[in-house]
């Protein structure tokens, strides 16, 4: 007799362990330091003293020594500093990718999957009777001994072309992709932190697409007054600088890159909180901060052009709602026939996510 079977609740099964619970936050808070241990122990201290994040079985500097252990921290016998390791840096990303994933709805859209079977990456449950021309690992040997002994039985057991069954498998289309980070003065200015949700972003899209799509590749450019090409180990200590936004020197280097790139798919995402206030020209800078300058307004759109004609595609991502930015957006996107969204920083991660899984071409405004 099939039922429910009831069992006591235990409340501490599955949790996670001090050390777990600590980590996760400290990781958080590497995030906001830039990557500076020594910045983010100080805060988890002032944190645990205010809030009881450890008991007198497991304190602070259990936790510290913790770390050590598990090679997520390296100590400087020298002057007593902390200094994160490798191990670390992927668990930052790990998590950014499993906070942002976590928020997000199961969609049928995605996995830059095309609709045409074929001699794919991904394994289709599909199958169908074989066809002249088809590859002999295609077939599905226990499908098509199942039809032999169907249609033959099983003591004058043969196998003819007719019982074979073919496995369906979908191609991944393979993409080139750039992150282009706004790190102007801007992106910290008014009491309002946008340069942490993008490089949460930023960590979150990397571990993604080097596990799940390590035939995809994935270059990181920031730019302000000039624009310059990070790894994706530098993304924790990525820090916001003095600078003015020169949003043609980063699509300059995006389509560099993407020249180089010798996947047919390629795309430019582009998180950005302000317009376009800069350019060089010759070994001098060009700046005008008040208002769009129709001379840096028109390199920007000549550049969507080229990147058109070179079938680059850019989404903007403009996290900022200053109505009068829209319209320079919006020749943006339609100049290179691309997209554009105004995001929140807390839809910044969904919205980026979505667009680079679905690879549907819509424009919204």
């Amino acid at each position: 007799m099939i039922g429910h079977r009831f069992i006591q609740f235990n409340p501490d099964e599955g949790a996670k362990s001090k050390f777990e619970q600590l980590l996760d936050i400290f990781t958080q808070l590497l995030t906001y330091t830039n990557g500076d241990a020594t910045e983010a122990i100080s805060w988890l201290n002032e944190l645990d003293r205010q809030y009881q994040l450890t008991d007198a079985d497991y304190g602070m500097g259990d936790f510290i020594e913790d770390l050590k252990n598990n090679d997520y921290l390296k100590e400087n016998p020298q002057d007593g500093s902390f200094k994160i390791t490798a191990k670390s840096e992927q668990t930052i990303r790990k998590k950014s990718l499993e906070e942002i994933f976590g928020k997000l709805k199961k969609s049928r859209q995605g996995n830059h999957q095309t609709f045409k079977h074929g001699q794919g990456d991904e394994v289709s449950p599909d199958t169908r009777p074989f066809q002249f021309g088809d590859m002999l690992e295609q077939i599905d040997f226990t499908e098509s001994i199942r039809n032999a002994q169907i249609n033959h039985g099983v003591e004058s057991f043969r196998m003819q072309e007719d019982d074979l069954q073919i496995r369906e498998s979908d191609f991944k289309t393979q993409t080139s992709t750039v992150l282009m980070i706004d790190i102007s003065h801007s992106m910290i200015l008014y009491g309002e932190d946008r340069i942490t949700p993008a490089k949460k972003v930023a960590m979150a899209l990397s571990e993604l697409i080097t596990t799940k799509y390590p035939k995809d590749t994935l270059d990181i450019v920031v730019f302000g007054n000039d624009a310059w090409s990070i790894e994706i180990k530098d993304l924790p200590y990525l820090q916001v600088g003095p600078y003015h936004t020169n949003t043609v020197a980063g699509l300059e280097l995006a389509m560099e890159l993407l020249r180089k790139r010798k996947n047919p798919n390629k795309q430019i995402f582009m998180i950005t909180d302000g317009k376009p206030t800069c350019l060089k020209i010759g070994k001098k800078y060009y700046k005008n901060s008040f208002g769009l300058d129709r001379k840096v307004v028109n390199r920007c759109i000549n550049l969507a052009a080229q990147c058109k004609k070179l079938k680059i595609s850019i989404t903007t991502f403009m996290i900022a709602s200053d109505p009068y930015l829209q319209n320079f957006v919006q020749e943006f996107t339609e100049t290179n026939n691309g997209k554009a969204y105004f995001a929140s920083l807390d839809k910044l991660g969904a919205f980026i996510f979505k667009d680079f899984e679905s690879g549907k071409r819509k424009t919204v405004y």
